[in-house]
C-alpha cells in the first residue's frame, strides 16, 4: 500500500466514523445531528478514496451508509422544527 492522497482521505474517513461509533457508545445523551454529520462526511471520504482504490464491496457499503446518515440528519431536522 502506498501512503497517496486517496488513502489518506481514506483513513481521515475511517477515524471519523470510529470516532463517531466511540462517540455513541461512550456519550450519556447522544446529539443525533453530530453523530450523523460524522458518518456521512467518514462515508463520503471513503467513497471518494474508493473511487480511486476500487472495492466494490466496500464501495456498496459506503453508499449504504451515507444513506442511512442522511435518512438520520434528516429525521434529526425534522425533530428539531417539531420541538
Amino acid at each position: 500500500m502506498t501512503l497517496d492522497l486517496a488513502n489518506i482521505v481514506g483513513l481521515v474517513g475511517s477515524a471519523l466514523m470510529m470516532i463517531a461509533y466511540a462517540y455513541s457508545n461512550m456519550a450519556h445523551t447522544i446529539n443525533f445531528t453530530l453523530f450523523n454529520l460524522l458518518n456521512l462526511v467518514g462515508s463520503l471520504l471513503l467513497i471518494g478514496s474508493l473511487t480511486v482504490h476500487f472495492n466494490i464491496a466496500s464501495m456498496a457499503l459506503e453508499i449504504v451508509w451515507a444513506a442511512i446518515a442522511l435518512f438520520g440528519l434528516a429525521k434529526a431536522a425534522w425533530k428539531g422544527k417539531a420541538s
